[in-house]
């Protein structure tokens, strides 16, 4: 017999693939502790900041770690090889950032996210931008409002929107905000997107303000009449 001739023979004795895939993955049930992470085969991986204290179902396969609560995935994370690493997502600390804004500068997950181009020059000089306007604590607040943006908006258009704002020198999440969901508008009309330097420019409400107001010819005050006060002497 050729394996060929044992192969026509055995097929017919075979049943038919089930309908649902057999999972290979391993499931735990690890507890989040207070930094957003579970310990997953002796590394860490990050979920939102809303399931610190809860048990959560893991998945763990060859190449994934997936979170869930109950049926929805609430994290997903490529696999860490060895002990002791920790795979963090920024997006899972920013409700916390909000708060606590002074974290941001020496946070793992800041450096991951540079590390893996997803916190991007563009954010870099909008964080800059608005440090230097309102300070570290309001500047930074500022930036972890855009980066939420991206829970809703593409990455692509959120770094147009940012790039418009830094245009006039605005460094405000909500100008951003609505300069991405032009954006996005334009791509959900059909309607080519253009450029930065091709687009409208964005307007300055301040700067069209200043410019609606009358001419002041007035001359400036001065203080001269006060200088006589200085020849008398204190009763």
């Amino acid at each position: 017999m050729t394996v060929g001739h044992d192969w026509a023979f055995e097929r017919r004795l075979l049943r038919p693939l089930p309908d649902e895939p057999s999972g290979t993955a391993l499931t735990l049930t690890p507890r989040v502790d207070r930094y957003a992470q579970v310990m997953v085969r002796c590394c860490q991986y990050s979920v939102p900041a809303r399931f610190i204290g809860h048990r959560l179902r893991v998945k763990l396969s060859a190449s994934t770690v997936t979170v869930f609560d109950r049926d929805v995935v609430v994290a997903r994370h490529p696999r860490a090889a060895g002990k002791g690493v920790k795979v963090l997502d920024l997006d899972h600390y920013l409700e916390i950032l909000l708060r606590k804004p002074g974290a941001l500068p020496g946070a793992t997950a800041l450096v991951q996210a540079r590390a893996a181009g997803v916190f991007t020059s563009q954010h870099e000089a909008f964080w800059a931008e608005a440090r230097k306007a309102r300070g570290d604590a309001a500047g930074t607040r500022a930036l972890v409002e855009v980066l939420l943006l991206h829970r809703h908006l593409q990455a692509a258009d959120v770094l147009a929107g940012i790039t418009a704002a830094l245009s006039v020198g605005a460094a405000n999440a909500d100008v951003v905000a609505v300069e991405a969901r032009k954006v996005a508008g334009q791509r959900g009309n059909g309607t080519p997107v253009l450029p930065a330097a091709s687009r409208e420019r964005v307007v300055s409400l301040t700067g069209r303000r200043q410019a609606a107001l009358p001419g002041d010819d007035r001359p400036l005050p001065s203080v001269a009449a006060y200088d006589q006060l200085l020849g008398r002497e204190s009763s």
